[in-house]
């Protein structure tokens, strides 16, 4: 990295698409530099673009600064590093486009560049649409799957954060007829063992404690209602509680966020993606952040989509853009902190081995 994190931590901000929200949120979350006493943002992007809307939002009066590469960024400053060549583009806000599409690869790819090569400590990234963003470099559901196979990770998690809720899922980003065949005991296991160290390593809670929700409704209801519960979900949780960890269910989903149980509980997993992110939208929507545990590396994201319907008209709310970026920070320097602790842990204490070589003498 460029720096040690513990010092002031470099944030790449993928552009995402521009007809989308995605600029604007940036734009207004680092309005002013008010995010620099935390971190340097270089965003990945246009800077011509990023011009358009900066006047749109009548922030004439602060300025970006384009850096050609990464390591001519100015630390004091918001940076941009523009990803393609775009002098007759414009933009077209709440528009599905080809040209926007490309757009959000080629800042998503070049972050990743420089992500790799450890010359940024975290990625922050804005909204794509994942439909016009497809091409033979990207094939892939969404930004998890991308930095998955980039990182030769075989199962990340997708994690939802705010201060009042956590929730990762099972299955992600795929149809509702898939999910009862991909949901094995083993994969249940792997993610409630990726959401344990996530969150000791990441959120810096030493003894977890993890609710686990049923596939079916009402849990099932002791098999009337499903298997799944009784052969698969069950076996998993059993399997981690004899090992000593602090997982509990399966729980029906409904009444688990109804009676607000999730309170009791450091995260919660769900089986599918609507199950999970339904309810912590609508818990915590402003703040809410979407976090890639598994990964080696560190990235958030808005838990919002391109909100084509209100994009260019200054409507667009910046809290969760704004809240990416200092999960991003926090999740760094938490890193960073538990990686120090292991480090010392595992130096050998000079007293203790005096005394060993004296005995063996």
């Amino acid at each position: 990295m460029s720096e040690p994190v513990h010092h002031k931590p470099i944030i790449g901000i993928t552009l995402g698409d521009y007809n989308g929200i995605g600029p604007e949120v940036i734009l207004k979350a680092l309005y002013n530099n008010q995010l620099n006493r935390i971190c340097t943002p270089v965003i990945y992007g246009s800077m011509r673009i990023l011009n358009r809307y900066r006047n749109q939002l009548e922030m004439k009066d602060w300025n970006l600064f384009g850096a050609p590469k990464i390591d001519q960024i100015n630390p004091k400053l918001t940076n941009v590093i523009t990803c393609w060549q775009d002098p007759q583009e414009e933009i077209q806000p709440g528009k599905i486009t080809p040209e926007a599409g490309k757009g959000a690869f080629e800042s998503l790819k070049r972050a990743l560049e420089d992500l790799k090569a450890g010359r940024l400590d975290g990625l922050v990234t804005a909204p794509i649409n994942k439909s016009n963003i497809q091409n033979d470099e990207f094939k892939f559901p969404g930004h998890t799957e991308y930095l998955a196979e980039a990182f030769e990770v075989s199962e990340p998690l997708m994690f939802m954060v705010s201060d009042t809720l956590r929730v990762g899922v099972v299955s992600g980003h795929m149809s509702l007829r898939e999910v009862a065949d991909y949901i094995t005991k083993d994969k249940i296991v792997v993610k409630l063992q990726a959401m344990l160290k996530s969150l000791r390593e990441d959120f810096g809670t030493q003894k977890p404690k993890i609710a686990v929700l049923g596939l079916n409704p009402h849990a099932g209801e002791n098999g009337l209602l499903g298997k799944e519960e009784e052969e698969i979900i069950s076996p998993a949780i059993q399997e981690l509680k004899s090992k000593g960890q602090l997982i509990y269910g399966p729980f029906p989903a409904d009444g688990f966020f109804a009676a607000q149980s999730y309170r009791k509980y450091d995260a919660v997993l769900a089986m599918y993606h609507d199950q999970g992110l339904t309810p912590f939208k609508t818990i915590a929507f402003n703040d809410g952040v979407n976090f890639t545990a598994g990964l080696p590396i560190v990235r958030t994201s808005p838990d919002h989509g391109t909100a084509y319907d209100i994009a260019g008209k200054n409507l667009a709310d910046e809290t969760s853009m704004r809240q990416a970026i200092y999960t991003a920070c926090d999740v760094i320097k938490n890193r960073y902190e538990q990686a120090e602790l292991v480090k010392n842990a595992l130096k050998k204490n000079p007293v203790v081995e005096k005394m060993t070589a004296q005995e063996e003498k």
